[in-house]
């Protein structure tokens, strides 16, 4: 599958092409890797960020070759064994918002993209909506934050989990319910 000369190539053909060329698989990485990051950095933390992000591609990497185009594009994909790795750290992100809900965050970053960064991650919350977030289950958190960090829509949300669209829309209405109640009053946005 290849685009025609006078268009650029869509994120699967440069996956295609990374299975017969394993060096053109950086274009892809290239593409997700800020995006696939801040979501993990925003869940679990800067730190773990990094293995777990160098474990997304290296799947992704592995995987290639099984991508189906027909169940939509690379970048949900990419979430979907991201979101996959971040629970198999389930107890490390629970515990992140746990004591993100006791200590509250650090007003201070160094720099413009540690700014950005920070306010839309973890590190930006609230010990209120830390708390909240730990208290929901995995599979709702996993909604919120798709839909909240990573700014999937609703039917890449379901691509990424492999439940139907309708289930999406239920959890994050679930989970919006139990963070509003959770939240001080006045707080706004969710």
């Amino acid at each position: 599958m290849t685009a025609p000369p006078d268009t650029a190539p869509t994120d699967a053909d440069l996956l295609a092409a990374s299975v017969r060329d394993g060096d053109r698989f950086t274009a892809v990485y290239d593409l997700y890797y800020a995006d696939i990051h801040r979501y993990v950095a925003g869940r679990l933390g800067p730190q773990a960020a990094d293995d777990v992000v160098a474990e997304t591609f290296l799947a992704a990497f592995r995987r290639r070759a099984s991508f189906d185009p027909s169940r939509g594009t690379v970048r949900p994909w990419l979430f979907g064994i991201a979101t996959n790795l971040i629970n198999q750290h389930r107890r490390t992100e629970t515990r992140r918002y746990r004591a993100l809900a006791q200590v509250g965050v650090d007003r201070d970053p160094d720099g413009h993209d540690d700014r950005v960064a920070t306010s839309v991650s973890a590190e930006s919350l609230q010990p209120s909506l830390a708390r909240a977030l730990a208290a929901l289950s995995r599979k709702d958190r996993d909604v919120v934050l798709l839909k909240a960090l990573a700014q999937l829509s609703h039917e890449e949300i379901a691509g990424v989990l492999g439940i139907p669209y309708g289930t999406v829309g239920s959890r994050l209405n679930r989970a919006r319910r139990k963070l509003r109640a959770a939240l001080p009053a006045g707080s706004e946005g969710m």
